[in-house]
Parts: C-alpha cells; sequence; structure tokens
C-alpha cells in the first residue's frame, strides 16, 4: 500500500511540474521607430538581469528580463533620457541592476572589493612564504663530523663501485 501511495504522489508531481513552472517570457515587440530600438537595446546591454545576475536582459530567457524590457521600450516612447531610464531602474531593482553602477558608498565594495581581494590573498601569500622561509640552525661540531663520516663513506662506496665497473 505504501508503495502504491509514494507511486501515486510521484506521478501527480510530474504531471502538475509544468504547471507549476515559470511561465514563458511574452515575445518582444521591436519599436517602430528604429532609432528609438537602437537606443533600447544599447540600453539593453547595460542592465542586469536580476534572476540571471550575469546576463543583460537582452541575453536573459527569464520573464522578469521580458517585463524590464518592456518597460525600457515604454519609457523610451514617453520620452525619457537614458539616465532617468536608469534612475528608475535603480529605483525599482538597486544600484546592482547597473553593469556599471556609480561609484558612491554603498557599491564602493563593488568597485573595490576584487581589488582588495586580490591584494589581501597576495599579503596573505608574502606572509606565509616569509613564515616558511626560516633560517636553518647552524651544525654543532658532532653534526658536522657526522655529516663528514657520511659523505666520507658515500666517496667511498661510489669509487669502489666505479672500479668494478671499470675491470
Amino acid at each position: 500500500m505504501r508503495r502504491l501511495t509514494i507511486a501515486l504522489m510521484a506521478s501527480a508531481l510530474m504531471v502538475a511540474a509544468p504547471a507549476m513552472a515559470e511561465p514563458p517570457p511574452r515575445a518582444d515587440a521591436p519599436l517602430a521607430d528604429p532609432a528609438q530600438e537602437a537606443r533600447a537595446k544599447a540600453l539593453f546591454g547595460e542592465i542586469r538581469c536580476v534572476v540571471c545576475q550575469h546576463e543583460s536582459i537582452v541575453d536573459s530567457p527569464a520573464a522578469i528580463a521580458a517585463d524590464m524590457r518592456g518597460l525600457v521600450r515604454e519609457q523610451i516612447v514617453a520620452g525619457r533620457s537614458d539616465d532617468e531610464i536608469q534612475q528608475d531602474l535603480v529605483r525599482r531593482y538597486g544600484d546592482y541592476v547597473l553593469f556599471r553602477p556609480p561609484f558612491k558608498g554603498a557599491t564602493v565594495l563593488l568597485w573595490l572589493g576584487p581589488f582588495l581581494l586580490v591584494g589581501g590573498v597576495g599579503a596573505m601569500f608574502a606572509w606565509w612564504s616569509r613564515r616558511r622561509r626560516a633560517a636553518a640552525d647552524p651544525l654543532s661540531a658532532e653534526e658536522e663530523a657526522e655529516l663528514a663520516a657520511i659523505l666520507a663513506r658515500d666517496d667511498a662506496d661510489k669509487a669502489t663501485l666505479s672500479d668494478k665497473t671499470d675491470s
């Protein structure tokens, strides 16, 4: 009975999964004026998809990217400037929506973070390499005598081996 229940639940989930998925984005309707459409496409490349985060809204297949493209087109038709459109998107989604956010207190980590990270790793590597490069203590007289005996024995073994191979 338990197996039947599990099989029925799994079947129900497989049937319901497509219905629970995100709907496909609506098709983009380009602007009638080619100059305005070119301006919109230039803006699309500067705006980050808030779902994908590594793609611009022109490349993103997410539904919200399609909505953002529609919003940009509507504002272009309404006569807003590129800066006004970007500021409206920043107001809605934050500075992170722009691929080149403004340099200010809230975004200083976005701008300087990579440099600070590389500098910090470099400083840690330098500290670690200096720490590992500790000078060896000099050998005592007893240790030097023992080392000399080992080296002399090694030289004698090599000479004996050399004499055997020559004959």
